[in-house]
């Protein structure tokens, strides 16, 4: 069944992309033309979500201008301008704009290309895996090698059977963490008003046999400092069809 809400994490201060980001918001740095928001936000509509929260902090009137252009999704904007709730507390604080259920949540600054035309999307197949009864969480994982401007770092283990566990050296099947997740929104029912980082969670759902990954098809990258820029844009005409 499609997950039609999602959040979009974007309320950073992206410190490693000035001096760019002394004068705009990370999110609106512009990739081959497009501003890394609007990579994920498409990549959103056409998996079928209708309805997007996208959270604010840094050059937050420009972020509002920006996204209230767009059509699809519909957005509404979690205002973090007093202060940064950081991954935890912006997602908590973003989710109680949307009804209670199943949703899609991204970072504003990892998106992927060269999807295959024609097949489920991976945004598609992860809202299609994620199983409520069995995981607290699913997470969209890539390889190593199939990054960009990525520091190296693995961030979990894949078993056999879909489940994480945090990567140590020697683990098998080491995976980055792409920034995307679908999960239930009840999930953060009893998290705090104050700002916390999402890895809580992430723990807590590894002790419980909960969190589960699913492989990422096609080319991820982010986008950290300047010099990164040309790196992703070097990505995207490569597996742009007819690159």
């Amino acid at each position: 069944m499609p997950i039609t809400d999602a959040m979009v994490l974007a309320a950073g201060l992206g410190t490693r992309l000035r001096p760019i980001t002394d004068t705009l918001p990370k999110p609106l740095v512009r990739i081959s033309g497009k501003p890394m928001i609007d990579y994920v936000l498409d990549l959103l509509a056409a998996a079928g979500v209708t309805r997007a929260v996208v959270n604010v902090h840094h050059f937050a009137d420009q972020m509002e201008a920006h996204l209230s252009r767009r059509e699809a999704p519909h957005i509404l904007i979690s205002d973090e301008r007093d202060a940064l709730m950081n991954s935890g507390g912006g997602l908590a604080r973003g989710l109680k704009l949307l009804d209670e259920g199943p949703v899609l949540v991204m970072n504003a600054d990892l998106f992927w290309v060269g999807e295959k035309p024609g097949t489920p999307s991976n945004l598609q197949r992860l809202a299609a895996f994620f199983d409520p009864e069995r995981m607290d969480m699913a997470l969209l994982c890539v390889r190593l090698e199939d990054t960009t401007g990525h520091n190296g770092k693995r961030d979990f283990s894949l078993s056999e059977n879909g489940r994480l566990r945090r990567y140590e050296q020697g683990f098998e099947n080491p995976v980055v963490y792409a920034g995307a997740i679908a999960m239930d929104s009840r999930l953060l029912a009893d998290a705090p008003d104050a700002a916390f980082n999402l890895n809580i969670y992430f723990d807590r759902a590894i002790a419980k046999g909960r969190l589960f990954g699913l492989m990422l098809e096609g080319h991820w990258m982010t986008v950290g400092t300047p010099e990164a820029i040309a790196e992703a844009e070097d990505a995207i005409r490569r597996f742009r069809p007819g690159g």
